[in-house]
This record gives structure tokens, sequence and C-alpha cells, in this order.
């Protein structure tokens, strides 16, 4: 059993319309470079731990560059996102919760303040004494 991770052809069928055409010399093989820089990205690995199966590091760092640089993998999920259906969607930034939870452990008070727009954030007040 391989520990290899590949985007299945169902998945490379949705990501596909999202790709820059070829201008020139033919890309390497999509799949293969996409598998690896979502592994990459996964793992938090560097390219250079990558499998070799994924082909050169080099590829997989140049891909990953031109394609965040022309907003491809932006417009990638952008555009699965809007294939869910999805209405709206909330987030909490893990920032958000992390200085909540430093700020609760080391005792400093927070102060839970409304906005106008109805949602709330919380603003550092003092440390207890």
């Amino acid at each position: 059993m391989s520990d290899l991770f590949w985007l299945t052809d169902s998945q490379m069928a949705r990501l596909e319309p999202f790709f820059p055409k070829s201008h020139g010399k033919p890309r390497v093989d999509d799949r293969r470079v996409l598998s690896g820089i979502i592994l990459i990205n996964h793992n938090g690995l560097r390219r250079r731990d990558a499998a070799a199966a994924y082909g050169p590091h080099k590829t997989l760092y140049n891909r990953w560059k031109r394609w965040s640089d022309r907003g491809v993998f932006a417009r990638m999920m952008a555009g699965l996102a809007a294939e869910h259906g999805e209405k709206k969607t909330v987030m909490i930034g893990a920032i958000d919760l992390k200085t909540h939870r430093t700020a609760t452990s080391m005792g400093v008070k927070v102060r839970r303040i409304r906005k106008r727009s109805g949602g709330s954030f919380s603003r550092r007040t003092g440390v207890d004494a």
C-alpha cells in the first residue's frame, strides 16, 4: 500500500476547468504535480521532502508559484465553493481563538463590545491583579 496522495479522476475533472491554457511547451502531468502540491501544503512539508513520484521539487515549486501569482488556486477554491451551493460561510480565524485563549490563561480581562452590525469582538482591558 502506498502512502502517496493522488487526486482521483473525478477530482481532476472538477479542477481542470480552472487550469490556465498551456502556451507553447506542454505542461508535465497535472495530476502528479497538483497531488504533490496538495500533499506538501496539507502536511507542511518542504518541497524537497516530497516523494520522487511527484516529480522534481523545482517543478512543484515553479507550478505552485506561477499558479499562485496568477490566482489559479484562488479561482479553484472559489469555483469549488460556488459549486457546493453554500449561500453564507462563517469563519473564525485561528488568530482570534489563540488570542482569546492566551488572554484568558494569563488572567487578562476580556470585555465583549457590541458592534453596530450585531457582531461582537473582544478587547483586552488589563491584567487581573
